[in-house]
Order: C-alpha cells, then sequence, then structure tokens
C-alpha cells in the first residue's frame, strides 16, 4: 500500500434519519445514510485529500453493500473491509430535532459484522500507513476488538507512526464504568495526540479543569492533549505550551451528531500538515461549526476548496 497517508478502523453502520420531527415511533419516512464516529473521520480526512484506508466488516446483506459502496465513493481504500456471511450490518435509527437539541439515536448493533472485528482481519500492509487514527469505540463493540485495537496502537508505536486518540465514550457498551474508564486510558496511553472532551476528561481522570486532565495523559505518553469545550472552543497543553482557542459561533443548530467527529478531522489534518497546535485548533473548531450547521453525521465535512481561507496549508 504506498503512500497511505492514515488508517482508521471501526464500525460503520447504516442510519435511517427521521425526515420529520417527533417520536420516532410515530415517523413514516426516513432517509438513508451513514453513520459511525470513525468512518467520519476516515471520510473527512479523505475529502482533504489524504490516502485513507478503511479496516471493518460488514454484513453479506443490502444495508452491507450500502456501507461499502458509501465509503468506496468518499475515496477511501476498502480493500480490506471483510464481508461476513455469518453476522448483520448494524444500523441506528436518528429522530430529527427542530430546536438545536441532541436528536434521539436508537442502536441495532449487538452481534453486527463490525463486533467480530479480530486481529486476524490485520492486514501488515496497513501497517505501512503514516498515521492511526482510533477512537474508544471499537474496544467497547468486544472484546476481539479490543485486542485489535490494542494490537493496531501498539504496532503503530513501535513502528514509530503518529497516532491520535479520541475516546468518543460509549458507556452502554461497557460491562462497568470501571472497566470503561480503565480500558480507554491505557489505550490513550499509546497515542502521541489526546482529544477529549471536557466531561469525558472528567469522568476518565477525575480531574475537573483542562489543565489538570491534561496533564494526566501528558504524564501517560502523549506528547500533546486538546480538550473539546462544545462551543466555547478547545483547550490544548503540550509539556512546552498551553492554550485555548475561542469556538466559532453558529446562527442555528442544525444536527449535533459529528460535531467532536469534524472537529478531530480538523486537528488531526493540521498537525499532519505540520501546523502547529493553535492553527490544528482552530481549523477544528471551524470544521465542527461547520458540521453542526448540517443534516447528518458526515455531511457537513468539507473538501479540500471548501476550508476557510484561514485553514488552508501553508503549501497550498
Amino acid at each position: 500500500m504506498p503512500d497511505l497517508d492514515i488508517l482508521c478502523f471501526g464500525e460503520t453502520m447504516a442510519m435511517f434519519v427521521a425526515e420529520e420531527s417527533g417520536d420516532l415511533a410515530r415517523v413514516e419516512h426516513f432517509g438513508k445514510r451513514i453513520a459511525g464516529a470513525d468512518s467520519n473521520v476516515a471520510i473527512g480526512l479523505s475529502r482533504l485529500g489524504f490516502k485513507v484506508a478503511w479496516l471493518s466488516r460488514v454484513g453479506d446483506d443490502s444495508l452491507g453493500r450500502f456501507v461499502l459502496d458509501s465509503l468506496t465513493r468518499e475515496g477511501l481504500d476498502c480493500r480490506h473491509v471483510q464481508v461476513d456471511p455469518a453476522h448483520p450490518t448494524g444500523f441506528q435509527m436518528k429522530s430529527r430535532e427542530t430546536d438545536g437539541s441532541d436528536p434521539k439515536v436508537e442502536y441495532f448493533r449487538r452481534g453486527s459484522a463490525a463486533s467480530h472485528l479480530s486481529i486476524t482481519d490485520l492486514v501488515p500492509g496497513l501497517l505501512k500507513a503514516r498515521h492511526l487514527h482510533a477512537t474508544g469505540i471499537p474496544p467497547a463493540l468486544s472484546e476481539s476488538c479490543r485486542a485489535l485495537s490494542r494490537e493496531l496502537m501498539e504496532c503503530m508505536r513501535s513502528a514509530g507512526r503518529t497516532l491520535s486518540f479520541d475516546p468518543n465514550l460509549r458507556p452502554s457498551l461497557w460491562p462497568s464504568q470501571a472497566r470503561m474508564i480503565a480500558e480507554i486510558n491505557d489505550l490513550a496511553a499509546l497515542a502521541h495526540w489526546v482529544l477529549p472532551g471536557l466531561e469525558e476528561g472528567r469522568l476518565l481522570t477525575g480531574y475537573d479543569s483542562p489543565a489538570d486532565i491534561a496533564a494526566f495523559y501528558l504524564e501517560r505518553g502523549a506528547e500533546a492533549v486538546v480538550i473539546k469545550l462544545g462551543p466555547e472552543g478547545a483547550y490544548y497543553r503540550t509539556a512546552e505550551a498551553e492554550g485555548r482557542i475561542n469556538g466559532v459561533p453558529v446562527a442555528q443548530v442544525v444536527d449535533t451528531v459529528g460535531a467532536g467527529d469534524a472537529f478531530a478531522v480538523g486537528v488531526v489534518s493540521a498537525l499532519l500538515e505540520g501546523r502547529s497546535l493553535p492553527q490544528a485548533l482552530k481549523r477544528g473548531n471551524a470544521l465542527g461549526s461547520r458540521a453542526v450547521q448540517h443534516i447528518g453525521d458526515m455531511e457537513g465535512l468539507p473538501h479540500r476548496h471548501e476550508l476557510p481561507e484561514e485553514s488552508q496549508p501553508q503549501n497550498a
């Protein structure tokens, strides 16, 4: 896999989005899309011109074909996505809210094909990517997914690649909160760039302030910690510096899902281009604000020519 920039992995689900507001039980019309935090980031990075490989599993069913077709159209290298004849493609249903509140999401993913991802799905060529982006969702899906997450992160770190990690907590998928905290923090310690939300950081570390949360991960091996503060922007800290970048005001919030993934796209893409942390956070804030103005988890992710002028790469 020559010139592979980024490896992402996890579960992409089919998503049925309500076309009218109200209780999902009463909604009659839905639009079909795809959803998944890990693939949202993969798509966002691909739209910005990076060569991105996607590692996952889908069922041998119509939803699996829909997911694969959608990801391939977005430019992801899906050659190593396994089609599983024994387990179905997961899906979700999402409400439409008109007041800017978080939509209600119902998941149908237990026992899905992606939850059966394991170390046996790892193709050595994928480890030639120069960067790995990981989240806390795959390790929450199953023991085999957890083993794959650790193997990928350990192999890439040992090979001298860069790693970013977004905790992206899903408490309902874990057997206990204590297990979630221990496992997520162990994986975060393998990453160079750790990107928790403020409330996630408080839960995972037991500290309240962004500075103390960041120090927790810096002491465990991270080179930089970026903490999402929602509309207020984001905070960063390294061993040498810290700072805060204000958020981008939004006149009307349409759909909050995917904002954190868009932020990760902005930060990771900018850092891979050699930009500074303040510049990376500025891009992350811009992409996050754009995301909440679009219906859908990844529809608001920009292509390279759509980046704000101040966020263009230095060699553009």
